[in-house]
């Protein structure tokens, strides 16, 4: 994965999105993350799947990711395109859910004031910057730590430590 810039549309959601939101509970039986994909955030955004575009990023407030430990809910949006979540916080299982699954998750004080839905960013992760296309406005990011930043190039967790072990 290529986490140095990715251009997209802002997908703008409150406090308190759970997982069963961002994937419904029915399609935990599913397998192909790309058929995942095709449902993601559908309980609160129908038309998501349909219009989402890789690197786009989605902007929430607090405690994104709560309810249920599912992995597919931070699969479900890497697949469906998402290159980024910034909220102002997030549950810790879907932190690292995101991460295990090569999914950016950046926590970021007042994201939800900082940028509207619909505007087009550029997002810089190593950088530690997006800029709001459309305003010229750059925003700092706080700093990853380099090894989250290696498990988001590599993929997710599962590729970065194939790479470690074959060293």
């Amino acid at each position: 994965m290529n986490i140095h810039q990715h251009r997209g549309k802002v997908w703008k959601f409150g406090d308190d999105v759970d997982t069963g939101q961002i994937i419904p509970g029915q399609y935990i039986p599913l397998t192909d993350p790309h058929e995942l994909a095709k449902h993601a955030m559908e309980a609160v955004a129908p038309d998501f799947a349909g219009q989402v575009k890789p690197g786009d990023v989605i902007v929430a407030g607090r405690n994104f990711g709560c309810g249920s430990s599912r992995e597919h809910a931070a699969k479900a949006l890497k697949y469906a395109g998402i290159s980024a979540v910034l909220a102002d916080s997030f549950a810790r299982i879907f932190f690292r859910n995101a991460f295990n699954v090569g999914l950016a998750a950046i926590p970021l004080e007042n994201a939800g004031k900082l940028l509207l839905p619909g505007q087009q960013v550029e997002l810089d992760i190593p950088g530690g910057t997006i800029r709001v296309l459309d305003t010229g406005q750059e925003i700092k990011l706080p700093p990853l730590p380099g090894i989250m930043l290696e498990i988001l190039e590599a993929g997710g967790i599962i590729p970065f430590t194939i790479k470690v072990i074959g060293q």
